[in-house]
C-alpha cells in the first residue's frame, strides 16, 4: 500500500505548480535570481561542457551520445553517500546490492552477480576497472569520497571506438574538484543509524590551495566504519543449529586518500582505498553466520597527465600511469582436515594486479570547423596473480602477465552550421585473444534553436577477464576456459533534446541493441564444474524520457524508462531486468540557505532465480542547510522514508536465497566545518 501511495505521489508531483508548494515568503534577492536564470539559460542553450564522450571538451548537445550530468550541488542536495546512490537516480540505470558489492544495471541488462564489467568507470579520465575482474567498484570500495566530486558525466551507449574494452553499455567519468572548489581546510563528520541496531560513522578532512606561479594542490583523506545491521534470511532458518539471523556479519569499513597537484599544463593525481566488508549471506556455500567470512578490496593509482594547446589549433594530451589492485576473500567452510579436530576451515582467495600504461592523443582543427583526433594507448600488465588455498592445500596458484595496444581516430565534421557528423574507429590488440575493431557513428542536427536531433550507431566489446579465462580450484567447483573470445554489442539510438520555454528541458530517446557471445557461467555436465562460455545473446529495446525544470526557488528532474531485454534463444525476459523505472528529484528552498529535497524512485518487478522480486517505491528526504551557523553546514537525511520492505535478486551459484534483504528506514546526520 505504501508502495502504491508513493508511486502515485511521484506521478502527481510532476504536475504540481510551484506556487502551490512555496509560500511568498521564500524569496531570493533579485541578483540571485538573475544570476541563476542566466546560468540556467546557458545550460538550456546546450552550453554544458563535457569531456567523457570524446576525450576532449565539447558541448553536451554535440556529444555523439545521450549524456547526463550530476553535479556536486546535486550530491549535496540529495544526501548521496556513495557512487552507487548517485547512479540509482540516473535515467536508465539501476543498482543491485548483495550485501557485499553493488552491481550496475542499465537498459534492462543487469545479471545478478555481474561485477560491472560492461561499464567503464573513469576518474578524471583515468580507468578505474581493475585488471583481474575488470570490475568497476561503485560502493564503499569506490576510490573517491563523493564530497570530492565536482561532476559526473554518464555517457550512454557503446564507446569502444574511443575507450576500448568495458565501454560496452556506457562510460561513467567522475571529475574531481579543483583547489578553488575545495578551498580552506574542511572537516566533515557523519553518523548513520537504522532501527536502533545499526550504527556507523564517517570522517573526512580536505584541503585545497592555489599557490603563486600557478601551482595548485588538493589533499583529502576519509574513514568509514560500520558495525552493520542484524539480518534475517529465511533460507537459513533451520533449527536447532541456525535461526536465520546474522549478528555482526554485515560490517563495512574503509579508508581512502586522494591528492591532486596541478602546475601549468601538468596534472598529477593519485588515489588509494582499502575496504573490509563482512559477507553475511553464506555466499559461495560458506558457513552461514560466521563473521570471519569477509572480503578486502584495495585499489590505488598514480597518474601524470600533460595537456597543451599549440598554435594552429593543435592540442596534445599525454598520460602515464601506474595502478595497483589487491583482493582478499576469506571464506569459512564446515569441513576439516581428517587428522585435526572438526573445526571450521578458513579458505583464502587472493588476487593481485599491477599494471603500467601510457596514452598519447593529438587533436587538430582543420578548415576552421572540422576536428580530427588520433591516439595510441598501451598497457603492460606486470602482475595478474590468483591464489586459492586453505591451511592444508593450495588449490590454485596462477601467475600471469599480458599486454594490450590500441590505436584510434575520430573525426567531427560540420558541413553546415546546424549539421554535425561524428565518426570514430579504434583497433585493439590483446595478447590473450588477438585483435578487434569497433566504430561509432553519429549524425547531430540542430533543427531549431532549442531542438537537437541525434542518430547514433556504435559497436563495442568486452574482453574476457583473467578470472573468466583462468580461475580454477582444482576440481572443487570451477574451472577456467582460455578459449573465450570477446563479447560484442551493436547499438542503435535516436535522441531528441528539446528546450521548452525558458525553464524546461526534455530529452527523449529510443534504443535497440543486440549482444552476441555473452560470457555466461554454466555447469559442464562432463564434470559438474562451473565454467564460463560464450553462449549468451540478448536483444533489447526501450525508450526513455527525462525532464529538467526550474521555477525560481524550485528545481526538479523527472525520468521514466521502459525497457524490454530478452534472451535471444528462449525469448524470455532477463533476470533482474525491470520493465519500468520512474524517478523524481525535487529541491525547494524554504528560506535562504535552507532547502528540502525529496527523491522518489520506482522500480517494477524483476525476475529472480525462482520467483519475482516485487515492485517497490523508495522515498528519500534530505534537509540541507548551507550555513547552519558561520562556516558550519548541516545535512540531515532519511532514506526509505516509508520503510518499504524489498529485496534485490541473488546470483545463481553464489547465493542460496532468491532475494537479498535491503535496508529499511535509515537516518544520516552530517556536519561540515570550513576553516
Amino acid at each position: 500500500m505504501r508502495s502504491r501511495a508513493a508511486f502515485f505521489l511521484l506521478l502527481t508531483a510532476i504536475f504540481l505548480r510551484p506556487e502551490t508548494v512555496l509560500s511568498e515568503e521564500t524569496t531570493k534577492t533579485t541578483k540571485q535570481i538573475i544570476e541563476e536564470e542566466e546560468s540556467w539559460m546557458k545550460w538550456l542553450g546546450g552550453e554544458t561542457v563535457i569531456v567523457g564522450a570524446s576525450k576532449y571538451e565539447q558541448k553536451i548537445s554535440e556529444a555523439p551520445a545521450s549524456v547526463s550530468v550530476i553535479t556536486a550541488k546535486d550530491i549535496k542536495r540529495y544526501g548521496y553517500r556513495t557512487l552507487a546512490d548517485i547512479l540509482k537516480s540516473i535515467r536508465s540505470f539501476y543498482v543491485t546490492y548483495d550485501r557485499n558489492y553493488n552491481f550496475i544495471g542499465t537498459r534492462g541488462f543487469g545479471p545478478p552477480g555481474d561485477y560491472n564489467t560492461r561499464v567503464l568507470l573513469l576518474v578524471d579520465g583515468h580507468r578505474i576497472n581493475d585488471d583481474i575482474y575488470n570490475q568497476a567498484s561503485i560502493g564503499t570500495e569506490f576510490i573517491l569520497d563523493v564530497d570530492l566530486i565536482d561532476k559526473i558525466e554518464i555517457v550512454r551507449g557503446p564507446s569502444s571506438s574511443i575507450y576500448g574494452t568495458n565501454a560496452f553499455f556506457g562510460v561513467i567519468n567522475v571529475i574531481t574538484k579543483q583547489a578553488k572548489d575545495v578551498g580552506s581546510p574542511e572537516l566533515s563528520g557523519e553518523i548513520f543509524f537504522i532501527d536502533n541496531n545499526y550504527d556507523a560513522y564517517k570522517a573526512r578532512g580536505s584541503y585545497g590551495h592555489k599557490f603563486e606561479k600557478g601551482l595548485e594542490m588538493v589533499l583529502s583523506a576519509s574513514r568509514y566504519d560500520s558495525k552493520g545491521q542484524r539480518l534475517y534470511f529465511k533460507e537459513f532458518d533451520q533449527p536447532p543449529d541456525m535461526d536465520g539471523w546474522v549478528k555482526g556479519g554485515d560490517y563495512d569499513n574503509n579508508y581512502s586518500f586522494f591528492s591532486k597537484v596541478a602546475y601549468q599544463d601538468f596534472n598529477l593525481h593519485a588515489g588509494f582505498v582499502s575496504r573490509e566488508k563482512g559477507v553475511p549471506t553464506g555466499a559461495w556455500d560458506s558457513l552461514f553466520g560466521d563473521i570471519r567470512t569477509k572480503t578486502i578490496d584495495e585499489l590505488g593509482y598514480i597518474d601524470l597527465n600533460y595537456q597543451h594547446n599549440f598554435e594552429k589549433q593543435i592540442g596534445l594530451q599525454a598520460r602515464l600511469y601506474y595502478d595497483h589492485y589487491k583482493y582478499r576473500g576469506y571464506y569459512i567452510y564446515d569441513y576439516a582436515d581428517p587428522g585435526n579436530p572438526p573445526e571450521p576451515t578458513l579458505t583464502r582467495d587472493t588476487s593481485w594486479g599491477e599494471w603500467l600504461g601510457c596514452e598519447v592523443q593529438v587533436t587538430e582543427i582543420v578548415f576552421e570547423k572540422h576536428k580530427i583526433t588520433a591516439g595510441v594507448e598501451f598497457q603492460d600488465h606486470l602482475r595478474q596473480d590468483m591464489l586459492y588455498k586453505d591451511p592444508y592445500d593450495v588449490f590454485m596458484d596462477d601467475k600471469r602477465t599480458s599486454t594490450n595496444f590500441a590505436t584510434y581516430a575520430q573525426g567531427e565534421f560540420r558541413p553546415t552550421k546546424d549539421l554535425l557528423f561524428n565518426a570514430g574507429l579504434r583497433h585493439d590488440i590483446y595478447k590473450t585473444f588477438g585483435g578487434t575493431t569497433n566504430p561509432r557513428l553519429a549524425a547531430i542536427y540542430n533543427l531549431f534553436g532549442k531542438t537537437t536531433l541525434k542518430a547514433l550507431f556504435g559497436t563495442a566489446f568486452r574482453t574476457p577477464n583473467n578470472y573468466e579465462f583462468y580461475y580454477q580450484d582444482n576440481g572443487i567447483s570451477q574451472k577456467g576456459n582460455p578459449n573465450l573470445k570477446p563479447e560484442t554489442i551493436n547499438t542503435y539510438e535516436a535522441v531528441i533534446e528539446q528546450g521548452i520555454g525558458d525553464r524546461l528541458r526534455a530529452t527523449v530517446s529510443a534504443f535497440y541493441y543486440n549482444t552476441k557471445d555473452l560470457i555466461v557461467q554454466q555447469v559442464d555436465p562432463a564434470d559438474n564444474l562451473y565454467i564460463y562460455k560464450n553462449i549468451g545473446e540478448v536483444d533489447a529495446s526501450g525508450a526513455e524520457i527525462e525532464m529538467d525544470g526550474r521555477w525560481d526557488i524550485l528545481e526538479g528532474r523527472f525520468c521514466y524508462t521502459y525497457q524490454d531485454a530478452r534472451d535471444k534463444e528462449t525469448e524470455s525476459v532477463l533476470q533482474n531486468s525491470p520493465r519500468h523505472m520512474a524517478k523524481l528529484n525535487m529541491s525547494a528552498q524554504v528560506i535562504e540557505k535552507l532547502s528540502i529535497n525529496p527523491e522518489i524512485q520506482f522500480m517494477s518487478k524483476r525476475k529472480t532465480i525462482g520467483r519475482d522480486a516485487g515492485a517497490y517505491t523508495i522515498v528519500n528526504l534530505t534537509l540541507l542547510s548551507q550555513e547552519l551557523v558561520k562556516r558550519l553546514a548541516l545535512s540531515a537525511s532519511i532514506y526509505n522514508l516509508f520503510n518499504e520492505k524489498y529485496g534485490d535478486p541473488g546470483a545463481e551459484g553464489i547465493h542460496v536465497m532468491d532475494l537479498i534483504q535491503q535496508d529499511g528506514r535509515s537516518f544520516r546526520l552530517k556536519l561540515t566545518y570550513s576553516f
